[in-house]
């Protein structure tokens, strides 16, 4: 497959056009922002750790029924991908209480929660994605209620499917974000599934093993982002 113009430049990824139509290849930079873009900065190798844990992710959740937008690992930092068209709706899934759950709610970080949340947020970097609901959602034409139904039941499914596997690995997913688009009308899970996206915690100590490291200059930054690779490449 051949590389061709660059044509979207993003925080943390860039996105090339290729020769086929149907297919775009993704590279993964170390470039770091948090708080909105507010808070800069570079985490080593981040890139390619990164472009591997997604590729990790993303080959257990197809072979769990899970289609994505994954085809194969291009090169250390980059992903030839399927094409898709990205719903503006962006899902989060929490299970444990923390970081803007805990600030809007007032409960204390690492509170296991009782059943797992879901929230919807409009994707627009102008407007900092802020939570929406349904009603938002069929308003603005963000999304079919076949689509919002679709994406709900997959989000769940991934959730179940994640944390179970990263138990067995000896880490706890705290809360993730997902974006969903459609490949010739077939709803698919895109973007990546990394620490940037993901909280991570080691289920033994809730060490911190994710993005909240570089948020909250708590240090090992890259560390933390190798360890979770470690984990997940072990057997």
């Amino acid at each position: 497959m051949e590389k061709r113009e660059l044509l979207y430049q993003g925080k943390a990824k860039d996105v090339y056009a290729t020769c086929n139509p149907d297919y775009l290849i993704i590279e993964f930079k170390d470039d770091a922002t948090a708080f909105d873009g507010l808070k800069r900065g570079q985490i080593t190798n981040k890139g390619e750790i990164n472009n591997r844990i997604s590729t990790i992710i993303f080959r257990l959740l197809e072979d769990n029924g899970i289609h994505t937008h994954f085809y194969k690992q291009f090169s250390a930092r980059e992903m030839l991908v399927k094409k898709l068209n990205i719903l503006k709706v962006e899902v989060v899934v929490r299970n444990i209480s923390a970081g803007s759950l805990s600030r809007r709610l007032g409960i204390e970080e690492g509170l296991e929660l009782n059943s797992p949340i879901l929230e919807f947020y409009y994707k627009d970097d102008a407007l900092k994605d802020p939570m929406i609901n349904e009603y938002h959602i069929y308003a603005l034409s963000l999304a079919t209620p076949e689509q919002v139904s679709g994406i709900t039941c997959l989000a769940f499914k991934i959730n179940d499917i994640l944390k179970e596997h990263l138990l067995s690995k000896k880490m706890l997913l705290v809360d993730f974000k997902l974006e969903f688009g459609l490949h010739r009308e077939a709803l698919m899970l895109g973007d990546e599934i990394s620490p940037d996206t993901c909280r991570f915690w080691d289920a033994s100590t809730h060490d911190k093993l994710d993005k909240d490291r570089f948020r909250r200059d708590l240090g090992g930054v890259t560390e933390a982002y190798a360890e979770v690779l470690k984990r997940l490449e072990g057997a």
